[in-house]
């Protein structure tokens, strides 16, 4: 390693189990060693990070027995967080060891930097190093939404110290987040979008921008309800997972599709063998475009498109304000009447 490498991991190493407990937070001490499942912060006991350093070597070292890994607590920052690139390792070790950053790179270069973070391997490694959502912030959070989803959906997962950074002033930190698989027709992971959460449970974080996408977007979307391969005769698709998430709430054997915003709508690639497509709208006119082109794109396929309005802001908010059984009585009046018999629970 490069010098400063040398001197971050050094300095890490002098506070081995701190470190572990920030970023390692799914294991827990066993005399000299922190336990782990792996460098991703899985639960398990394959993983040993030595805590002092003896005979054997420095603090701070760790092997995985599982897979033969093994390295610093530079690494443990860098897989923990899902970071790319040297520079925003050492950043996140300078964070957490509270010395002042260097001076931020031109423009052109953190552009391209970004661009790496944003990546579809970046996406599937942060899933990856996610769990499942029963019992933790983000299936509390999606309660006080209103969105009662399985705690099994497989599009779901919850990360309890997800890496963010403030755009504007480069200063980074780590909080929970739901995160939200998006995938293409066949179950492939290309993206995901990241919600951070109040620690405390109240809703989301106090961020400027307490939700991000990354990866690969275009033609794919975060799929509730549906079954790679499997024939999609009838779904619904819109911009935002809560609109969509809330939707399946009240028609839960129907697949939907959220595409993150109103571009990537216009942009969704549909399934082969669907013949009628509902479009949730929102009642701004912010997403016209999104509905328009999609609407189109649908038509031009051979299948039929349907707009479903809201009775108050969007479906979250008919949901939330108005309750299931009020949003499953307004949406029965715009659906073709044998998906009312598919898809609304009776009663």
């Amino acid at each position: 390693m490069t010098g400063s490498a040398s001197e971050l991991a050094r300095r890490l190493g002098e506070h081995a189990e701190a470190v572990c407990r920030e970023y390692l937070s799914n294991g827990h001490r066993s005399g000299n060693y922190w336990i782990v499942g792996d460098v991703r912060n899985t639960r398990g006991r394959s993983m040993h990070v030595r805590l002092r350093a003896n005979a054997k070597g420095p603090a701070g070292r760790w092997v995985d027995e599982a897979t033969s890994e093994f390295g610093d607590l530079l690494d443990v920052i860098r897989e923990s967080c899902g970071l790319v690139n040297f520079r925003a390792v050492a950043d996140e070790a300078r964070r957490f060891l509270s010395v002042p950053l260097p001076p931020p790179q031109n423009p052109g270069r953190q552009r391209q930097l970004t661009a790496k973070h944003g990546s579809p391997d970046a996406a599937r490694r942060l899933f990856a190093m996610s769990q499942p959502i029963a019992g933790t912030l983000a299936e509390r959070y999606l309660a006080g939404r209103g969105i009662l989803l399985s705690t099994h959906d497989r599009a779901l997962r919850f990360h309890p110290g997800c890496y963010y950074r403030d755009l504007v002033t480069g200063e980074t930190r780590t909080l929970p987040a739901l995160i939200a698989a998006v995938t293409s027709l066949d179950g492939q992971i290309t993206g995901l979008q990241r919600t951070w959460l109040d620690p405390s449970g109240q809703g989301k974080a106090q961020l400027a921008d307490p939700r991000r996408s990354l990866g690969d977007l275009l033609g794919n979307g975060i799929w509730l309800g549906h079954q790679p391969g499997a024939p999609v005769p009838v779904m619904a698709a819109g911009e935002g997972f809560e609109t969509m998430a809330s939707l399946k709430v009240v028609m839960p054997v129907l697949p939907v599709a959220a595409a993150t915003s109103a571009n990537h709508l216009a942009g969704l690639r549909l399934p082969p063998g669907c013949r009628r497509l509902y479009i949730a709208a929102d009642a701004d006119a912010a997403g016209r475009h999104g509905i328009e082109r999609i609407s189109q794109c649908a038509g031009e396929a051979g299948i039929l498109a349907l707009v479903l309005q809201p009775q108050l802001g969007d479906f979250n908010d008919d949901l939330r304000h108005l309750g299931p059984a009020h949003l499953a009585a307004w949406l029965s009046d715009q659906l073709v009447p044998e998906d009312v018999r598919l898809f609304l629970p009776a009663g």
